[in-house]
This record gives C-alpha cells, sequence and structure tokens, in this order.
C-alpha cells in the first residue's frame, strides 16, 4: 500500500500559485493550480487539514483573481453561486461527499445523516464529517451549510462564529447577523 501512494504522489505533483486576499471574515489564502481553485485556507487553519505540497506567491494569477472577486462579491451580499473552475485534492470518498456539498443550495442546510443519505451510504455518517473538516475550498463548496442532526452548528475549520455569519448572510439557519474586524 505504500508503495502505492509514494507512486501516485510522484504522477500527481501540481504546481499551487496563492495569494492572499483581505474580507470580512478574516485574511483568506486562496490556492490555484492551472486547472482551478484547489483551496480557501483560513488564517489560524490547521497545516495538516490540507495538504497540497509546495506553493508560490502569483497575485495575478487569473483563477485567484476570479476566486477573490467572486467571493468578494459573495460576502457583500451579491452573489449565490460561484463559476470559478474547482480542483480540490481528494480521495474518491471525499470529491463524492464535496459534490453533495455544492449541491446544497444557498441559504439552505443539510444534516451529515442527510448528505450520507445523499451519497448513498447511510453508515456512513462519521466519513461524511471527517470529508466535510477536510474540505480544502472552504465557502465555494459551501460546507459551512452543514449541520448537525439536531439543526446546531457544529465544527467549521473558520471556526463557529465565521459559520454563523456566512448561514446569517445566506438568511439561513445561521441567527443573529456577526460582525468582524478587517485585518
Amino acid at each position: 500500500m505504500k508503495i502505492i501512494l509514494e507512486k501516485q504522489d510522484m504522477k500527481t505533483k501540481t504546481h499551487y500559485v496563492y495569494k492572499f486576499t483581505p474580507t470580512v471574515v478574516g485574511k483568506l489564502k486562496l490556492v490555484a493550480s492551472d486547472k482551478g481553485l484547489a483551496a480557501i485556507l483560513w488564517e489560524n487553519d490547521k497545516p495538516a487539514r490540507v495538504r497540497l505540497g509546495t506553493l508560490s506567491e502569483d497575485k495575478n494569477h487569473p483563477i485567484l483573481l476570479q476566486a477573490e472577486r467572486e467571493l468578494a462579491e459573495y460576502l457583500d451580499g451579491k452573489r449565490k453561486t460561484f463559476s470559478v473552475r474547482l480542483d480540490p485534492a481528494g480521495t474518491p470518498f471525499q470529491n463524492k461527499v464535496w459534490d453533495a456539498l455544492r449541491a446544497i443550495p444557498f441559504g439552505e442546510t443539510r444534516s451529515y445523516g442527510t448528505i450520507a443519505k445523499q451519497i448513498g451510504n447511510v453508515k456512513a455518517v462519521r466519513a461524511v464529517g471527517a470529508a466535510t473538516g477536510r474540505n480544502p475550498i472552504s465557502v465555494m463548496v459551501p460546507c459551512h451549510r452543514v449541520i448537525g442532526a439536531s439543526g446546531s452548528l457544529t465544527g467549521f475549520a473558520g471556526g463557529l462564529k465565521t459559520k454563523e455569519y456566512l448561514l446569517a448572510l445566506e438568511g439561513g439557519e445561521g441567527g443573529k447577523q456577526m460582525t468582524f474586524s478587517k485585518k
């Protein structure tokens, strides 16, 4: 098994570029390959949550500029969907979960159990939670729209305050509007 993983890593070396963007929810690191947006990382993100390898800064990469513009429009309440190409790096199971997350409409939420049922494996609730936690493209692959079975807000890489803010922005089940200081 280890040999297979090492061979896969050698075949899939992808060059990634990044840029930082200040937003109302903090400074975000946008990461892209030439195929699409690979990650939106939070300022205090855990380094092991999303592993992409070596990055180089490119403030003018067209995918990063498009992602930055669309993200700003979303956070300004002027955009409900995203059109930037995506290139998330994950296992087939993770990509299946992330596809299900992208299907959650703006302003709506789903439970982990509902996502597990949607992907055809009702017993995979915990695995769905783990895949959701590894979602590299926060906000655009809307893991903030996933809540606990009781309707409670559950873990989010950007923090529960940010999750509540994003849900309130969408008019969903997020509670009161929160304010953030710009960084």
